[in-house]
């Protein structure tokens, strides 16, 4: 029998420490978590840019554990100190379930353990652990499939029933706000302009930015729409690199703002070209068209589900030139083109993502 069928955990604990797009990867597992424990606590352990996630996500999300760091996960330097203090804390707690959510376990597995909660459930690399308590349940890690389907098969296996595979990411007034306040959607009109992400965050999964120049500029001739570079802080010589190849004029911002400023000036672009990083995860949660390109990872485990909304693009076999870029992006603004205000209109009234009270 499925472990939460027989077993009712009244508080639960999700071990998923990673970046902007492994988690959202992970909404659709904590959507079938909620519905199997209506009435449970589920608190998420996530890096510390995740802190925002149960005020998003509060059908599925009750509190937030910031993780310091571990040896052998590489999200972060391991910091000792800060390592017994969340152990103290995520102990005081009293969790009745930890749930391993994070790789197939051969680290994340001994943090797990150290949560202090009654069972531990999650993967491993061969469907086995050395802690085999009663009540623990262990799943062979999946090599292969969706990352969103990889997780989902967890939950399944737990006894939670939903396949829900759409992914969330609701906006915050906060988020509307500091968009605002930074000034760099100033002149821009929702639906109304194009956004190119030349960054990741390896470099083995950047495209040149001479391809990406190349797209931006072709876009704009053939829409007319202005050109938004986005990225981090870090990424501005590289948002400098990518204008300084356009003939097109274009807006820079790649500016020190949040995922969630950067969430909200995406949500109303009519299309996203990128890399195989966080913002491509961003896109499909807000229902935004983009193309997006793969050079060193893999499509089959990490490209946007709807491939009616979200094209993805191989650079390494003679079809990630930027004309095959261009091609596809043009399917998606032909077909978004009479569609854009509408678009826009139902993705502030929540069609697409949730948007909270007080948001302007």
């Amino acid at each position: 029998m499925p472990l939460l069928r027989s077993f009712r955990p009244r508080r639960i604990v999700v071990l998923r420490a990673l970046q902007l797009g492994d988690t959202l990867c992970a909404v659709p597992a904590l959507r079938a978590l909620r519905r199997e424990c209506p009435h449970a606590s589920i608190t998420l352990v996530g890096l510390p840019w995740a802190r925002s996630l149960p005020e998003r996500l509060p059908d599925y999300l009750d509190d937030f554990l910031s993780f310091p760091g571990f040896p052998g996960l590489p999200e972060q330097p391991a910091n000792p100190r800060a390592f017994a203090r969340f152990v103290l804390d995520a102990r005081s707690r009293g969790f009745d379930l930890a749930l391993q959510m994070h790789g197939d376990g051969h680290v994340s597995n001994r943090v797990a353990r150290l949560l202090g909660a009654r069972r531990i459930a999650g993967f491993t690399p061969d469907g086995s652990d050395d802690d085999e308590r009663p009540g623990n349940a262990w799943l062979r890690y999946p090599q292969r499939g969706h990352e969103v389907r990889r997780l989902l098969s967890l939950t399944r296996f737990l006894g939670c029933a939903s396949r829900d595979e759409s992914l969330e990411f609701p906006l915050l007034a906060a988020d509307r706000e500091e968009l605002h306040d930074s000034g760099l959607a100033q002149r821009l009109a929702p639906g109304g302009y194009i956004c190119v992400h030349p960054g990741a965050r390896s470099a083995d999964r950047c495209w040149p930015p001479e391809h990406f120049a190349a797209v931006a500029d072709a876009l704009h001739d053939a829409s007319g729409l202005p050109i938004v570079v986005t990225g981090s802080e870090r990424e501005r010589e590289l948002s400098a690199s990518l204008r300084s190849r356009m003939h097109a004029p274009a807006i820079d911002a790649a500016a020190p703002i949040s995922f969630g400023a950067l969430a909200a000036l995406i949500a109303d672009a009519r299309l996203l070209v990128s890399n195989d990083t966080g913002v491509s995860h961003l896109a499909a949660a807000l229902r935004v068209p983009s193309v997006v390109v793969f050079s060193h990872s893999d499509p089959q485990r990490w490209a946007p589900l709807d491939a009616a909304l979200h094209r993805a693009v191989l650079a390494g076999d003679g079809n990630g030139v930027p004309q095959a870029v261009v091609s596809q992006a043009k399917e998606l603004l032909a077909t978004s083109t009479g569609e854009a205000a509408d678009l826009v209109l139902r993705r502030k009234a929540g069609a697409a993502h949730r948007i909270h009270a007080g948001a302007p």
